[in-house]
């Protein structure tokens, strides 16, 4: 799953910009072969935030875009990527089915040859984003059967606290290869000694090709011919991490009869990542993950790409001292990933397993859905060396039966796809409880204590949560990370003494949470929740449809939590 890119022997088009659409008059409706009443709609982008007639209706919907080739495509590969629709994608061109997928946030495409024409094409998409039990993530779940989406009694009826964005929310790109050429390239890098070790498996169909491997950076300039698989060894070898990215160029080229047939480069740090014990090492050495967890989410946008409010997130990440996040609770786009790598900060990539539960005939299916997820996730972010833990799932019902050999099943084929990185899942329910944490390397909870319990009192709230979090340490002996805990806080609000939704409140909530956290060498990291606000369904305990957890504003202003933050921080 190659990032595609344009150089002389492969070529890309993006058809990101205005396409036309129109919401389904009837389930069984069939505009395959294109349709003429529309209106237009930004594509990337979600059409929640497009149409404030249709705010809540998550489909079906069509989409339509036309386009030509360019020249010098005719004896090329050609390929059609989508980076992302949710939830499910039925794809037609020049009115024959291409193909469908289920899933959002992660990309996937087909082969074209055999559809695309000279002249103009036309491109069809059905998306329907409605939510269904058996659906990863679940909505509409009939009463009584979760307990989380009781607690949220919101509408639309998602399992998870967070808005049901549908569409084309990231760009499609239509791109030429060579026939036969270069599919997949994995890189796994360990350390013996000041000697970075690089192992390369390359993937390609061409007969009686070689691969020719060059690595620059640093210092180094190594290269070497060889075939599908490879080892490069860097003397003293400038190791990546936060505070110092140190990324090298790698470039393949596939050779036929000496010549170069196809060629692609792309970033690759060298770093190890491991758990000892109860520690969390990167390059062999401790380390402790300060910041966020997040969300894709921006006014207008929705959740569709901007590549500005990456910039701008990563720069106020950089200006409050964090070094983390985790992609809650899906993964984040490519854009973000590369800029992770780029500038050094860590990544525990999640899919988009929120709010699973067990007991009833949908399991199976959810179970097949999260291990397509991690087959895309694992194939697409492999490479990047920002990404230093998979998570499996966020706050799943993990005390029913069903649970352990679901979760015992995913970790066995995390594992099995990427043995070089720890694998975590996110807990949300009691110790006594949990079913799945004796699979997983490192223990993340979600605690609100002083929020949704003991409410206010954070005299008793912050011990209660220390009491907790050694019971876990003594139980399992791994490392700890606590990857949410905030406040819900009103931006403006505030209040002598602090009480809760004022910003004093958040800013005591998490000073003294986190001074608690550093007296636990063990808990290797704090991921606030939330970096900034966001949108989610109506419901009692969302006012204004807003989760206002986050120590920035949804449109990226600080509340006084992210300077208290940044002073905390800054001491680590």
């Amino acid at each position: 799953m190659l990032y595609p890119q344009s150089n002389t022997y492969r070529q890309m088009l993006d058809l990101s910009g205005i396409w036309d659409f129109r919401f389904a008059q009837s389930e069984d409706e069939d505009l395959s072969s294109g349709f003429d009443e529309s209106r237009p709609i930004a594509v990337p982008a979600s059409w929640n935030e497009q149409f404030a007639d249709e705010r809540d209706h998550l489909g079906p919907a069509w989409y339509q875009m036309r386009f030509t080739l360019p020249w010098g495509w005719d004896n090329h590969e050609i390929h059609l990527r989508f980076n992302s629709v949710n939830y499910l994608a039925d794809v037609w061109l020049n009115g024959k089915k291409v193909g469908q997928h289920e899933g959002g946030h992660l990309p996937f495409g087909f082969t074209i040859n055999d559809y695309v024409q000279a002249g103009e094409n036309l491109l069809v998409v059905r998306v329907d984003g409605q939510l269904a039990f058996d659906h990863v993530p679940p909505g509409n779940i009939p009463p009584g059967r979760s307990t989380f989406g009781g607690f949220l009694r919101n509408y639309p009826a998602a399992a998870f606290d967070f808005y049901p964005y549908c569409g084309i929310q990231r760009p499609v790109i239509i791109y030429a290869k060579p026939k036969g050429g270069l599919n997949n390239i994995t890189v796994t890098t360990t350390l013996d000694g000041d000697m970075g070790i690089l192992t390369i498996n390359t993937d390609y169909s061409l007969s009686n090709a070689a691969v020719r491997y060059s690595l620059r950076g640093h210092g180094a300039d190594i290269s070497l011919d060889g075939g599908a698989e490879a080892q490069i060894r860097v003397p003293q070898a400038a190791l990546w991490g936060p505070g110092a990215p140190n990324l090298y160029t790698l470039e393949v080229a596939l050779l036929q009869d000496g010549q170069i047939y196809d060629f692609y480069s792309l970033q690759i740090g060298i770093r190890t990542i491991e758990v000892q014990g109860d520690r969390l090492l990167l390059n062999g050495q401790p380390v402790k993950l300060t910041g966020f967890g997040r969300h894709e989410d921006f006014p207008i946008m929705g959740r569709g790409l901007v590549p500005a409010v990456i910039v701008k997130d990563y720069e106020l990440m950089h200006w409050i001292g964090a070094n983390s996040f985790r992609t809650s609770h899906y993964p984040y786009s490519e854009q973000m990933m590369q800029l992770a790598d780029q500038l050094g900060f860590l990544v525990i990539d999640e899919i988009a397993s929120v709010g699973l539960y067990f007991g009833d005939e949908g399991t199976p299916r959810r179970l097949e859905l999260c291990q397509q997820y991690l087959r895309e996730l694992i194939a697409r972010d492999k490479n990047h060396p920002s990404v230093i833990m998979w998570s499996i799932a966020n706050e799943p019902d993990s005390n029913h039966d069903e649970a352990e050999g679901f979760f015992r099943n995913l970790t066995e084929l995390t594992r099995s796809l990427d043995d070089t990185r720890p694998v975590t899942l996110v807990n949300r329910i009691g110790i006594d409880e949990e079913k799945s944490f004796d699979f997983v390397d490192v223990v993340c909870l979600n605690r609100y204590n002083g929020w949704y319990i003991q409410s206010g009192q954070l005299d008793e709230a912050i011990p209660k949560l220390a009491e907790e979090i050694d019971h876990y340490h003594q139980k399992y002996g791994k490392p700890i990370i606590l990857s949410e805990f905030g406040a819900d806080t009103i931006p403006g609000h505030h209040a002598q003494p602090p009480e809760m939704f004022s910003e004093e409140y958040q800013v005591e909530m998490l000073e003294r949470t986190i001074a608690m956290i550093d007296e636990r060498p063990y808990v290797v990291g704090q991921h606030v929740w939330n970096m900034c606000d966001f949108k989610t369904s109506q419901g009692v305990i969302r006012t204004n449809a807003m989760n206002y957890k986050g120590v920035f504003t949804r449109d990226r202003r600080p509340k006084m939590a992210a300077h208290k933050l940044r002073e905390i921080w800054a001491k680590s």
